[in-house]
């Protein structure tokens, strides 16, 4: 697998931290980043950087400055809300294939499968409702076609970034991404702690959307191999732009030190239990 970043390291709390149970979980979910960012995974009463800069790092990242902006971002993640829905549209529909034709799914009929969908969808239809018949009309055909090469597209890149963490032991040969929702659930574990930093929410607040996440992430994944392929896959499709440049190797950096490292959550917390 290689080795990772130098400098780039695991640290948590071996005392007052947590080591078991729902909460620790949730955390686990957030460990990429934490990682990444030098932070202790298992810290709940979250301090972070400091109060002003965790205010700072909310404001020139996210756009928060007020409670009820935290408030609304971290539900957004938690629902798995606030990446792109075309996304998850495409891998949910190879999911599909996938279950009907036993697992291998062929890249020309995942992208022919696509066009049937959305040229079905933008033809119209008729929706029987409480208020009667409704009747949705056909889109124009030269913006579905668009959309249809758009979501094409993205499946040539999804393909690519896939060949190229089996290269690098992120995944496993004959495995894909199955979900991209691990981006924002784990996202959401940080965006919990961020805002106890920030003081835009209380420490039960910020539990209980620990909670969820890791709760969520095991029903959209079944390993932490899985949800890390189903992070970095998200993180590159929003940032990276096929460059597999920094922001697709601090990843895998920081995917090797969890799957290595003898006090890892990922090797010693149980992703579904």
């Amino acid at each position: 697998m290689g080795e990772p970043s130098v400098g780039m390291r695991l640290r948590g709390l071996s005392v007052g931290g947590r080591l078991h149970g729902p909460v620790t979980h949730g955390l686990a979910c957030g460990a990429l980043l934490c990682v990444n960012n030098g932070s202790l995974w298992n810290a709940m009463g979250w301090h972070g950087t400091g109060y002003d800069n965790e205010r700072s790092r909310l404001r020139d990242w996210w756009g928060i400055t007020k409670r009820e902006q935290w408030q609304h971002h971290l539900r957004s993640l938690l629902d798995c809300e606030a990446s792109s829905p075309v996304w998850e549209f495409a891998l949910s529909l190879r999911r599909t294939i996938a279950r009907d034709f036993g697992g291998h799914v062929d890249m020309g009929y995942w992208r022919q499968a696509v066009g049937k969908v959305l040229r079905t969808k933008a033809a119209g239809s008729t929706v029987l409702g409480p208020d009667g018949i409704t009747k949705n009309d056909a889109r124009p055909e030269s913006e579905t076609e668009a959309e249809v090469e758009g979501v094409q597209r993205l499946i040539g890149r999804i393909t690519r970034y896939e060949a190229r963490m089996r290269a690098d032991g992120v995944l496993d040969e004959n495995r894909y991404v199955t979900s991209v929702d691990a981006w924002d659930l784990g996202h959401a574990s940080k965006m919990a702690r961020w805002g106890l930093g920030a003081r835009y929410g209380t420490l039960q607040e910020a539990e209980s959307a620990v909670i969820e996440a890791g709760r969520k992430a095991a029903l959209s994944y079944r390993s932490w191999p899985e949800f890390s392929a189903g992070y970095i896959l998200g993180r590159c499709l929003h940032f990276d732009d096929e460059e597999f440049g920094e922001w697709y190797e601090s990843m895998v950096s920081a995917h090797r030190i969890l799957m290595s490292d003898p006090g890892s959550p990922w090797l010693n917390i149980p992703f579904r239990s």
